[in-house]
């Protein structure tokens, strides 16, 4: 499912129009993606907590060549499933 069909589901389910389906979708993205520039964890009870780690600089190698090569700290959201959701998906 991508964001289209996820505006499609809403606008059936609710029956909002097109436009209220596609701001709400919107600005719900821009609230998780808000919190998790900001260091702050996004947790929806019943499905899951999406949260921002830093990655430490390490040493990695280069598949194709074998050399040994520093790979920079970076950021990077994790997800992890509420035990509900997990359950209904196992």
């Amino acid at each position: 499912m991508n964001k289209a069909d996820l505006i499609l589901a809403l606008m059936e389910d609710t029956g909002m129009t097109k436009k209220e389906a596609t701001d709400f979708v919107d600005a719900f993205l821009q609230i998780i993606e808000n919190s998790l520039a900001n260091g702050v964890s996004v947790k929806i009870s019943g499905f899951g907590v999406f949260e921002h780690k830093k990655r430490e600089a390490r040493l990695g190698t280069n598949p194709a060549t074998g050399e040994k090569i520093q790979i920079p700290a970076s950021n990077t959201v994790t997800f992890k499933l509420s035990k509900n959701l997990k359950d209904k998906l196992n």
